[in-house]
């Protein structure tokens, strides 16, 4: 299978906003194969560092430290991710990995790969292409060209924009938007051509 098809959307909630000191709560995860979604994990894990978790996190993300101690050790969460990156990668083919994609996608890989270095794993980008694509990034360029009328660039206020449902600051729900809006940013681009 064309490596370059297989894409893995990835959207994280975070004790705060430094991938070295803070750490992933929850994170999910949809594998997607020739425009087909294949498969669709999503975790809760505890912190490696209880007194990382800043305030302005636990608000965003509607979370407290005791609801956070029941969630499972990080290492099992690692280990379902790995499980489920085997089921599509082959680890040691380096045309054969998931390209990551995202809402500001650089953030979420950053702690991913965090993720697994705290674990002790650290071969992460044995799964993951380097080449990353950004929804964010695609979302300025339509701004910029006039194809998009936006008030801000965050993703509530394009799923605002675009009519797209969503409960923000939960990992499940804002990449399955994200997925959306770039589903409908490429209907525009298609439409547009067709118009030619």
């Amino acid at each position: 299978m064309d490596s370059k098809k297989k894409l893995v959307w990835i959207d994280s909630e975070t004790t705060g906003l430094d991938s070295l000191q803070n750490d992933i709560l929850t994170l999910s995860i949809i594998i997607e194969i020739n425009g087909r979604i294949e498969d669709k994990l999503n975790l809760e894990m505890q912190p490696f560092n209880y007194q990382s978790i800043t305030d302005e996190a636990l608000k965003i993300n509607g979370m407290s430290v005791e609801q956070i101690k029941k969630f499972p050790q990080p290492h099992e969460a690692h280990k379902k991710i790995v499980t489920l990156f085997e089921k599509y990668v082959n680890r040691y083919d380096k045309n054969d990995k998931l390209t990551p994609c995202g809402y500001n996608i650089g953030f979420d890989v950053d702690f991913l790969f965090k993720l697994f270095q705290k674990c002790g794993d650290p071969y992460c980008g044995s799964y993951l292409d380097y080449h990353k694509l950004d929804v964010a990034s695609l979302v300025l360029f339509f701004k910029i060209r006039g194809l998009i009328d936006i008030e801000g660039y965050k993703l509530v206020d394009v799923c605002k924009a675009l009519n797209i449902e969503l409960n923000a600051h939960k990992a499940e729900d804002d990449i399955i938007a994200t997925r959306k809006v770039f589903k409908q940013l490429m209907d525009k681009i298609e439409l547009k051509n067709d118009q030619k």
